[in-house]
């Protein structure tokens, strides 16, 4: 478990930003192929993935799965440099198409043997990774699996509403 409020204001444990959380979640202490990664944000750009993009594309060539959910570029909350910078990486990516619908920040993993959650309001833009006074919580597997939380069942009521969403 881990909180922090960025840049560099407040941490309980050793990220001071969500770059660097999301940094050591996905790729200091996650092997990489292992499992699916998660990004669910309602704004995203290129600069918001840019540490991430040569990590996804080993991650997915190695076997494993990065889902995304993000809110439409056709909307203008998300760029087509983002877009197509994840499909580049293998990514499964899925526009939720109404204006300002998706506005939840959510990123993660899950793998057989365990899973993390982080809840933020940071985007997955340049700023809301680093520059913006945002917070973040990131969830472990023990809290995980205390309080039910499944990132396959969640991604799927995502996709089961009545929301237009274009898997890309």
């Amino acid at each position: 478990m881990e909180f922090l409020l960025q840049p560099n204001v407040y941490s309980t444990g050793k990220s001071n930003t969500l770059l660097d959380l999301l940094d050591n979640m996905w790729i200091k202490n996650h092997k990489v192929g292992e499992g699916t990664l998660y990004i669910v944000s309602g704004f995203a750009n290129y600069n918001g993935g840019v540490r991430f993009y040569p990590y996804f594309t080993q991650h997915t060539n190695m076997g494993g799965k990065i889902i995304a959910y993000i809110a439409s570029s056709s909307q203008k909350l998300s760029s087509l440099q983002v877009v197509e910078a994840l499909i580049n990486c293998g990514v499964e990516v899925n526009l939720v198409n109404r204006k300002r619908l998706l506005h939840a920040k959510c990123y993660g993993y899950s793998t057989d043997n365990s899973s993390e959650l982080v809840v933020t309001s940071g985007n997955f833009t340049g700023p809301g990774m680093s520059q913006n006074g945002e917070a973040a919580v990131r969830i472990d597997t023990k809290y995980i699996e205390e309080m039910q939380f499944s990132w396959r069942d969640f991604v799927s009521q995502i996709s089961s509403q009545q929301w237009d969403i274009y898997n890309v």
